[in-house]
């Protein structure tokens, strides 16, 4: 763990800050990559890739806002001043408010610019993976988002004085970021390997959907939440995750119906 990597006169350079901005440098690599492959025009994928980096960003800050409202409602400037804790930074992210807001920003820029949506979508679905491997290793060494107590032997303590140890003390936690980072890779390799073979547009965001949502359900059996994250549905407590990745993979399903039915349409 190592939330500080070093300073920069007065302002600290934090691990997290450097995986995001990582993140969306080989983001950003990784679509300049296939505008090239492809021979299609870059600058059009660029401003969208802009779109998606500034949603992603709001999108999850305010759903973290929404949260934990309690912590915010004497203080709403502390939504985003970087230096509202008395440090530089904005501390609190939940990745599914960022999914929903980038969705929704994505559909709204391609109808004012007249692209394909869906063919648009499945170009960018794989820079999710890269962002979830660079993120969450960002998490770990931040000390958040990390998992409930365990016996495997790759569990791992935390040291004093770092929000995991204020909430299990020496217990070995799941690294739960680590999870999701490997995921993130993995998830990189399938949605690319897919988008060389897909058959129609919407497939790859539909199966990221749809991965996303069953990988999502599983983390949360190992990750540790804070009360306001639950909710009563049916008399069973579950997180607003597993509510939203419900959503996400009927998405998928959707997408996928319609996608084949299209096809099947237009090669009768």
């Amino acid at each position: 763990m190592c939330p500080e990597l070093f300073h920069i006169g007065p302002i600290p350079v934090r691990s997290y800050g450097l995986m995001l901005a990582l993140s969306f440098l080989f983001s950003v690599l990784y679509i300049w990559w296939i505008a090239r492959r492809d021979k299609r025009p870059f600058e059009p994928l660029l401003n969208i890739a802009y779109v998606l980096i500034f949603a992603g960003i709001i999108g999850s800050r305010l759903f973290y806002v929404l949260v934990h409202l309690d912590e915010f409602r004497d203080n709403w400037s502390a939504t985003f001043n970087p230096f509202a804790n008395g440090q530089f930074g904005i501390s609190g992210l939940s990745v599914y408010g960022g999914v929903v807001l980038s969705t929704l920003s994505i559909f709204l820029y391609c109808r004012w610019k007249r692209m394909p949506l869906l063919h648009t979508m499945d170009i960018f679905a794989p820079t999710v993976g890269i962002g979830l491997f660079f993120g969450r290793i960002g998490c770990f060494f931040n000390g958040c988002c990390f998992g409930t107590p365990t016996d495997v032997p790759w569990g791992v303590v935390f040291p004093q004085g770092s929000i995991p140890w204020s909430t299990y003390g020496d217990a070995a936690l799941h690294p739960a970021q680590l999870y999701s980072a490997l995921y993130g890779a993995i998830l990189f390799l399938i949605l690319y390997w897919l988008s060389r073979r897909k058959s129609f547009d919407g497939q790859i965001i539909a199966v990221f959907f749809m991965l996303e949502a069953v990988f999502r359900t599983v983390l949360e059996s190992v990750r540790w939440y804070e009360t306001e994250m639950y909710v009563t549905i049916a008399g069973l407590e579950i997180t607003l995750n597993i509510v939203t990745s419900v959503a996400l993979f009927a998405l998928g399903m959707i997408i996928i119906a319609v996608g084949r039915r299209s096809r099947a349409e237009s090669s009768a």
